[in-house]
């Protein structure tokens, strides 16, 4: 029998036609509250003297240092209504930050113990990865009557292979309904494939083509209860809209990509460097390289090939 957390045959049925899939319970209470409250740590132990705005819409945050350096480390990053015409927070800093990224399965050991999770690991082999590995992990928290709107895209816009690999991890925190800000996707958009690249080059970091008019009307709301996870095709047009309610929707978000097969492409918007690591076990049973003590996985552009190295970026 396969473990729980694989996607059963009617599961993955829906995934293929649809470009997500929901599945229940996949986290229990107490790793939600352990998770939570390790956040609420760290916002305490944040000063806020080194921070950032974080935007899906102006995307000013691709020209500031600390959003790029934010992938090797543990960042927070405000709502852009979080301040005043004084420029001041305008309620505590716990009810401002919009999310805080992007190395949290990496350097923290709560996150971690969840990134790489044999849930997490069984979930990618029953989609058939070889040898996936975690990009990026982000805490977002929707923040009630301020939590930013995530415009639609896709997410091998920013985190593109050749083949294209990449799935999104979404796990809710907190109930998330229509009315906190839950997530909303165009069922099979995956099907119709990539739309725009988020590329750098010699005119820096910028999309290749401009993002197209979406009909809200294609649009079906995911409401999950605290602990459901949402796996999210990398080509499926998801959003979500902004939180007016008094309730907060925290959730973790995790982007996984195939390092067998597949190349990271060269103009991605990342910097030149990439740290990854293996998750589990493949499905041939082996472990995959966790050089987690002296050493980790790192990626060129145009190859998965491991060196030892401690960089790592991401979008």
């Amino acid at each position: 029998m396969p473990p729980a957390s694989s996607l059963a045959a009617d599961q993955l049925s829906f995934f293929e036609a649809n470009g997500y899939v929901v599945m229940d319970s996949f986290s229990s209470a107490v790793e939600v509250r352990e998770m939570r409250d390790r956040m609420a740590e760290l916002v305490a132990g944040f000063d806020g003297a080194s921070s950032a705005v974080f935007s899906t819409k102006d995307h000013r945050q691709l020209k500031d240092d600390y959003f790029f350096k934010s992938a090797e480390n543990i960042s927070f990053f405000f709502e852009e209504k979080a301040y005043g015409d004084d420029g001041c927070l305008k309620q505590p800093k716990e009810l401002s930050i919009n999310k805080v990224g992007h190395a949290l399965h990496e350097l923290d050991p709560v996150f971690k113990k969840f990134s790489f999770s044999e849930s997490v690991a069984s979930l990618f082999s029953s989609l058939g990865y070889k040898r996936p590995a975690v990009i990026q992990s982000m805490y977002i928290f929707k923040q009630p009557g301020i939590g930013g709107e995530v415009v639609p895209h896709q997410d091998n816009t920013f985190l593109y292979t050749e083949p294209r690999t990449c799935t999104g991890l979404w796990l809710a925190l907190e109930d998330a309904t229509i009315n906190n800000g839950c997530l909303w996707a165009i069922p099979g958009s995956h099907k119709k494939g990539l739309v725009r690249r988020m590329v750098r080059d010699e005119n820096g970091t910028h999309f290749d083509r401009p993002s197209p008019a979406y009909d809200q009307k294609e649009f079906v709301p995911l409401e999950v209860k605290s602990g459901a996870l949402v796996v999210i095709h990398g080509d499926l047009i998801h959003q979500s809209f902004e939180n007016l309610s008094p309730a907060s929707r925290h959730a973790l978000s995790l982007h996984v990509v195939d390092t067998e097969g597949c190349e990271w492409s060269k103009d991605n918007c990342a910097e030149s460097s990439r740290s990854v690591r293996g998750l589990g076990k493949g499905v041939s049973g082996k472990p995959y390289p966790r050089l987690c003590n002296t050493r980790r996985l790192r990626l060129e552009p145009g190859t998965f090939r491991s060196q030892a190295d401690t960089e790592e970026n991401g979008p």
